[in-house]
């Protein structure tokens, strides 16, 4: 976090700062600027972002005039001197020496960590508070960008950082980018110890902070709105864009949820997400307004009470009629978020059931609507020598059993319990993962057979997948939907978010191109939410992805949750009988 200087202690507490925050308040309350894509604010108090190439500002609010600054400070210094003179009537002169230097060396430091990019070689540059508004975003190709700008990260020094080198720790803690990189970094001055710029040797103490300014580059997101569904004084309920991740994390900041619905409504707006979705996945999502109806409504879905129903687009024809999955989950890989079917995971349940089944005729019509801009197509004759039933070569067949299966199906799914990454793991399980999967749907990772029915790992073992995730590199496009035979070239024509081989003027970072479709998409969607005892529900419309094809029929709407929750139901009261009638029957051998 930032450090604050006595300045802006002094002007947080001033009427000045009051009669700045009602302003600004207004400016935003009384807009009547259209919704998206665009922001739904007009600031006309507040200076235009600054351009990517230069520094951010070393103002702490930027709405303050270079008079209100000057008076500020004024402030400060009259407070300091004041405190400094309480200090000296108090305590002896020898140990008033000692507070004063002590005093004078904290105030420098604050002060160099606020005096942002105009501070000298020896000065730490650190992002100021609220220097960043409005947030740089621009639209163009239908994605939503952030033009590159300057940010401070900060962090106090970790235990096994202690008697580390600078050097040591960023190369093995921050790995996303090269030694290379750091080095360059810390020869340029943008890498500091307490406000003091070092080099790469230096050793690491206890206490230490540690402050590295970066030229940030954002991936673009999907320019789609952030849709409301229901608002009151406590909650909003949204309709998350798919390819947005909720929290500022990794290379995405402003290009998140929470920030941009912060953009759209205020800087005084504060969210708190109450359930979380991956950052391919859309639909329903809660934000509350203050932390009490967070922690309710979190409350709530802990005590699962709060049902949910996702629905998905699969590989293939899924079985009719009501299916359950319960295979324990286990991660194989928490760094890199990976999941799967083990016996020694953790206990995890989905009911599903099948909405809509489209033919090959229909899939290929979806593909080109889909995934072809240019509209062309190549149909396959099944008729063929050397072809099977669906289209495909004997051949291919040998070599690739998931080509079988033609056509796609849009299941609904009730997770029962909430592991991560549950309702993918489980439609791998079962054969017929999410079409457009770049993990659990990629050939590349989990082989031919694409994990189906492998709970013990005899087709293909753990080391094995993490070692090939691991090792699909940006400068190729992995192949991340394993479709079958005529969606394959489609597919291959698609762009992959991959390095450009340029780099940015400003910090030599490599840039990349923009995101492929399926880098910005997951067929998977959070459909409905609902208390179990009927209090309130809430649903959003099916996705594009999962309405008819063209030309063909199908359903635009889903029923009820209470298919599926009889489903469940049912499979536990099975499993009750079952574990009755073992009881029984130990009762039995035991009176014997």
């Amino acid at each position: 976090m930032p450090i604050v200087s006595a300045a802006y202690r002094v002007f947080r507490s001033s009427p000045l700062f009051a009669e700045k925050r009602a302003t600004l308040a207004m400016a935003f309350t009384t807009s009547d600027a259209p919704a998206a894509p665009g922001l739904k604010i007009t600031t006309p108090a507040l200076p235009p972002p600054s351009p990517p190439s230069s520094p951010p500002s070393p103002l702490l609010m930027d709405f303050l005039t270079a008079d209100e600054i000057a008076k500020t400070k004024e402030e400060s210094r009259a407070a300091s001197n004041k405190g400094r003179n309480n200090q000296r009537e108090k305590a002896g002169e020898a140990d008033d020496s000692k507070k004063t230097h002590k005093t004078k060396k904290q105030t420098k430091n604050k002060k160099q960590m606020n005096k942002g990019q105009e501070c000298g070689a020896d000065e730490v540059r650190i992002t100021p508070v609220a220097a960043i508004w409005p947030p740089p975003y621009y639209f163009e190709d239908n994605l939503r960008r952030v033009r590159p700008y300057h940010w401070t990260y900060n962090t106090y020094c970790k235990e096994r950082w202690r008697g580390k080198t600078l050097m040591e720790v960023f190369v093995s803690e921050f790995r996303d980018r090269p030694a290379e990189y750091y080095r360059m970094t810390m020869e340029k001055g943008d890498i500091f110890i307490n406000g003091k710029s070092v080099g790469p040797d230096h050793v690491i103490q206890n206490g230490d902070l540690v402050s590295h300014t970066m030229h940030r580059h954002e991936p673009p997101v999907t320019a789609e709105p952030i849709g409301i569904i229901h608002e009151d004084n406590d909650m909003i309920v949204i309709n998350k864009p798919s390819g947005v991740p909720v929290h500022p994390a990794g290379r995405y900041k402003f290009n998140s949820v929470l920030e941009i619905m912060m953009a759209e409504r205020g800087p005084l707006f504060r969210p708190y997400p109450c359930n979380r979705l991956d950052r391919l996945t859309s639909g329903i999502m809660f934000v509350a307004k203050s932390v009490q109806a967070a922690d309710k409504l979190g409350n709530q879905i802990k005590a699962r009470t709060v049902r949910k129903e996702y629905v998905a687009r699969v590989v293939g024809e899924f079985p009719e009629g009501d299916v359950v999955c319960d295979q324990p989950i286990l991660s194989i890989s928490p760094k890199l978020g990976l999941n799967r079917v083990r016996a020694n995971g953790k206990s995890a349940r989905t009911a599903f059931k099948r909405l809509a089944y489209y033919p090959p005729t229909a899939t290929a019509a979806a593909a080109d609507d889909v995934h072809d801009s240019s509209g062309s197509e190549k149909e396959k004759d099944s008729g063929d020598k050397g072809h099977n039933d669906n289209g495909n070569s004997d051949e291919d067949v040998k070599g690739r059993p998931w080509a079988t299966k033609r056509g796609y199906s849009i299941v609904r799914c009730l997770p029962v319990t909430g592991r991560t990454h549950q309702i993918r793991v489980h439609l791998q399980y079962l054969g017929h993962p999410i079409q457009n999967d770049p993990i659990y749907a990629n050939q590349r990772v989990w082989g031919v057979d694409l994990g189906h029915h492998d709970a013990d790992g005899t087709l293909t073992s753990d080391e094995d997948v993490i070692t090939r995730l691991s090792r699909m590199g940006k400068e190729e496009a992995a192949e991340a939907v394993v479709y079958y035979d005529d969606m394959i070239e489609r597919y291959e024509k698609q762009c992959a978010e991959k390095m450009t081989g340029e780099t940015c003027s400003v910090c030599d970072t490599p840039l990349y191109s923009d995101p492929g479709m399926h880098e910005l998409s997951l067929w998977l969607h959070s459909l409905r939410y609902e208390d179990a005892d009927g209090a309130w529900a809430y649903e959003s419309e099916l996705p594009r992805w999962a309405l008819p094809p063209e030309g063909m029929a199908g359903p635009t709407r889903v029923g009820g949750m209470e298919e599926l929750v009889q489903a469940v139901k049912g499979m536990e009261d099975v499993e009750a009988q079952a574990v009755e009638g073992v009881q029984q029957e130990e009762e039995v051998q035991a009176a014997q």
